[in-house]
């Protein structure tokens, strides 16, 4: 609209401003040095450290930044070029620039009238018209379609008569007009620009949003979170009953603060760090209090967060998770289930698992690509080091295997003091004791047996909490949730009283056992009618076969009881049965203890080191008449184990009456009501712990069993039973 007013006016002026000339073009020149010097960007940049507060990276997060800024400059350029279309080529149909003369001149010859001329606009420097449509000086692009000509009367510099003369001869011709503001050339100029920047911005908006975590447009970038240090908050204080654990972490710890120290001698970073053990014994942990100490960005995601449905998003996730951490070096990043992510490839036809191995693949290039200068540690957690890849556990990529295991008693005792310490605790209570009575629970238990403390003296209105909530606690993770609200039949409750009784009873009258802790006929959790709870004495990691065979004939104690008094047995003791099974056919097939088929691996089973039910099942390798003699064997040790339980509730009879009568009116017996009506029958043929006993020379390898609470039904599978031991 105004072009044609500065075309016009440069020739008039450009004798008295010549040096006025270069002084328009000093600013175009000076801009681009602005944007491109570099002591002058670091201005616009002040807002970096509030963008970066979050996650606290020092000195790095520029160079993460600069792409994006380079890519701002190029959308911005964009919008200027498509401003400057707009604003040089707007308006609809052809723009004819009419002199002032010719204008006037054609209204007095009459060629324009209101036929032929329509919205005519009269501004302060310029007037503009339109054809009609129909008019024979109209340009036509299709048969359909016309695009009226458009034109521009430029009336700046002219006398103020000339308007008004206009004016008349537009009303002696009959053409409509009307007057408009026209807005400085500057507004206009802001006008065609400002409209595609606010496109712009929305559109890189919606993007940005779209591209973000878990958004649809996210699928090659990685879902770590970057952590910063005020989110981790833990140190190795904070981590306790896993001593050698963190030992050996605190070496990594020490090359993140002073790697100088380590490559002077010639040394070099570990590339990795494979965390293994139970689940809840605090591996996670671990990894955020190795961040916590060294003070760098820790990034934390899960092994599932990789692959995806689409092809090649799992590789791309990894690619951009190690750059976002070369970016920020020195820094970690955390694995946690790492057997999602690295387990061993197979060798089959290509199929559904082609893009994990892909991942598999991108993971074990970048563990092996990094430059000596970029301090980043990859740490990984599992409970199934066995299934992972070999090539991922090499040394150049995880180097380090650290074993987070079950703690022992001063372990537990050490992580009960820390979780203890948040919740207010009586002075009388023994925590040494509390240990000794959570043989095999791991760190995650133990923080939930205090919680679940201080839940039950909160609900008793207590001002602290006690050893009674403590020890109350120990049951309802044991056993279940007490219901003491549930009325069971009374020939039922008798069968379970003897049922309990005469497994308490065969362990206090066995060596090599643990001894009795508590009995009950309270029914607990999902169908537990009764449980007996031993306690160890001490942490057992091996296990001699004279004790395994004590331990199937506390199992299957409570089943001779009911054949004694009831003659015949019921649905209660399926669970005992199988893992009273379990435990003799692992003797034979596993642990070599059968003299008939030898000191012979028969099983077809690999289990898992850390996870008690995570078992595989080989094809058979054995013949028909070996899988005869392992379960002819395997009923040999059954029928002997319950003769003996059988032999030991007959001869003490008059005890077990006892004990049955006392535990159905009192439903609870703790070990010192049970020791107390056991002395009173020290007479007579029986046999008592601390009796003669070969104990073996050649112990095995197995977690204590433990007896399982009185379960009527089919057997849930569960291993854990009364005892807070676990079962192998």
């Amino acid at each position: 609209m105004t072009e044609p007013k500065s075309s016009e006016n440069q020739p008039t002026q450009s004798s008295t401003p010549q040096p006025v000339k270069p002084e328009p073009v000093k600013p175009e020149i000076v801009k681009p040095e602005i944007v491109k010097s570099e002591p002058l960007k670091s201005d616009p940049v002040k807002p970096d450290p509030v963008k970066t507060e979050p996650a606290k990276p020092l000195g790095t997060k520029r160079k993460a930044e600069k792409p994006g800024s380079s890519n701002l400059v190029w959308y911005l350029l964009i919008a200027i070029v498509i401003s400057i279309g707009v604003f040089t080529l707007g308006g609809s149909g052809k723009r004819t620039t009419v002199e002032f003369s010719d204008f006037k001149q054609r209204l007095k010859q009459g060629s324009l009238t209101a036929t032929n001329v329509f919205e005519v606009e009269i501004g302060p420097t310029s007037i503009r018209y339109q054809d009609q449509p129909g008019n024979k000086g109209r340009e036509a692009t299709s048969s359909k379609r016309v695009i009226p000509a458009y034109f521009v009367v430029p009336v700046v510099g002219m006398r103020d008569g000339a308007q008004t003369s206009i004016i008349e001869l537009l009303d002696k011709n009959g053409i409509n007009y009307g007057f408009s503001a026209e807005p400085p050339e500057w507004q206009m100029m802001l006008y065609y620009l400002g409209v595609p920047l606010i496109l712009l911005a929305v559109f890189l908006y919606v993007f940005r949003k779209m591209a973000g975590p878990g958004a649809a447009m996210s699928f090659g970038r990685s879902r770590g979170k970057l952590y910063a240090q005020e989110e981790i908050g833990v140190t190795f204080q904070d981590v306790a009953g896993i001593d050698e654990a963190v030992e050996e972490l605190r070496e990594v710890v020490e090359f993140l603060k002073t790697p100088e120290k380590y490559q002077a001698l010639g040394g070099r970073i570990p590339r990795g760090v494979l965390l293994v053990g139970p689940p809840g014994t605090g591996k996670t942990l671990l990894a955020k209090a190795v961040a916590g100490e060294a003070g760098v960005p820790f990034f934390g995601l899960s092994g599932s967060d990789f692959v995806e449905m689409f092809v090649g998003v799992g590789a791309a996730r990894v690619r951009d998770m190690f750059q976002q951490a070369g970016e920020r070096s020195p820094a970690i990043i955390f694995i946690d289930e790492l057997d999602a992510l690295g387990k061993v490839r197979g060798s089959g036809m290509p199929g559904g698992h082609d893009e994990r191995e892909q991942t598999l693949n991108a993971l074990l290039v970048e563990m092996d690509g990094f430059s000596s200068d970029q301090s980043v540690i990859v740490m990984g957690a599992t409970n199934r080091p066995e299934t992972l890849d070999p090539a991922l556990m090499r040394p150049g990529r995880f180097d380090r295997h650290v074993l987070v295991d079950r703690p022992d008693v001063k372990g537990r005792e050490a992580i009960l003091k820390v979780h203890a310490s948040k919740v207010k605790v009586d002075d009388h209570v023994n925590l040494k004791y509390l240990a000794r009575l959570t043989p095999g629970f791991v760190g995650a238990d133990l923080a939930n047996l205090v919680n679940e403390a201080a839940l039950l003296a909160a609900r008793a209105n207590k001002p602290k909490v006690t050893n009674i909530e403590f020890e109350e606690a120990v049951e309802r993770i044991v056993a279940g949730l007490e219901k003491s609200t549930r009325i069971m039949p009374e020939e039922e409750k008798n069968r379970v009283a003897w049922h309990e009784i005469g497994h308490a009873l065969v362990a206090c009258s066995l060596p090599h056992v643990d001894p009795v802790h508590k009995v009950s006929i309270i029914p607990r959790g999902l169908g537990a009618l009764g449980y007996t709870l031993q306690r160890p004495e001490e942490d057992r990691q091996l296990i001699t076969k004279t004790e395994l065979q004590n331990r199937i004939c506390v199992l299957l104690g409570g089943i001779a009881a009911e054949d004694i008094v009831f003659n015949e047995n019921s649905t209660g003791g399926s669970n005992d049965l199988q893992r009273a099974t379990d435990l003799a056919r692992r003797m034979v097939t596993e642990f070599g203890m059968s003299p008939k088929l030898g000191r012979v691996h028969y099983s077809d089973m690999s289990r898992s080191a850390f996870l008690a039910n995570a078992a595989t099942v080989s094809e058979s390798a054995h013949s028909e008449e070996t899988i005869r003699e392992i379960d002819l064997e395997v009923r040999r040790i059954i029928d002997a184990a319950y003769e003996t339980a059988h032999e030991i509730l007959v001869t003490r009879r008059a005890a077990m009456d006892h004990l049955t009568r006392e535990l159905l009116e009192i439903e609870v017996m703790d070990a010192e009501k049970l020791q107390q009506i056991l002395s009173q029958y020290q007479t007579g043929p029986q046999i008592m712990p601390g009796t003669s006993a070969q104990i073996s020379p050649h112990p095995t390898s197995l977690p204590t069993p433990s007896v399982a609470p009185y379960r009527p039904g089919e057997s849930d599978g569960s291993t854990e039973g009364g005892n807070p031991v676990n079962v192998g």
